[in-house]
């Protein structure tokens, strides 16, 4: 093995094009970008301009909806996150377990508008959670461990007029 001898496998480098070098090259003068216009100009910004015709982003109706102001920010955690922070000596199962206790054990980084417990696995500690909201599947597995769910911020039913 020489140093001289050295090379890249064949196709891993590609040769670089080298534009607007003279007419024989064949991308030269104009450089393959085609003859005047806006787009043979450096700095196009022509994205969703239909020429003149009103964009299609424009011509469709608004959709959907953003509760921004009242929607509430809430950490989730998922029963196989508690679990690894149990195993890991972060979080006594014993004990119960509040926002505050799973921000003392690194599980989330702080209080947002309180903490939603989601489902996905089986629980094998015995967890008592005081918690913001749980999903059925969640409740249903710690309640099959032993353990007990509360939660504190009971949903607003919409009221019938």
């Amino acid at each position: 093995m020489d140093l001289n001898n050295i090379a890249d496998k064949p196709g891993a480098t590609h040769t670089t094009k080298r534009v607007g070098r003279g007419i024989g090259s064949g991308k030269g003068k104009t450089g393959g970008r085609g003859v005047k216009g806006q787009k043979s100009r450096s700095g196009v910004s022509i994205n969703g301009f239909e020429g003149g015709q009103m964009p299609i982003y424009r011509r469709l109706p608004k959709r959907g909806f953003s509760n921004a102001m009242f929607g509430k920010d809430y950490n989730e955690v998922s029963i196989a996150r508690l679990e690894k922070a149990v195993e890991a000596k972060k979080l006594d199962a014993k004990k119960s377990v509040t926002a505050e206790a799973l921000v003392e054990a690194g599980v989330i980084r702080r209080v947002r508008d309180g903490v939603r417990v989601l489902g996905g696995s089986e629980a094998k500690s015995k967890f008592m959670l005081e918690v913001a909201g749980a999903s059925k599947g969640a409740i249903a597995a710690i309640e099959r461990a032993g353990g007990s769910v509360k939660v504190l911020a009971a949903k607003e039913e919409a009221a019938d007029d």
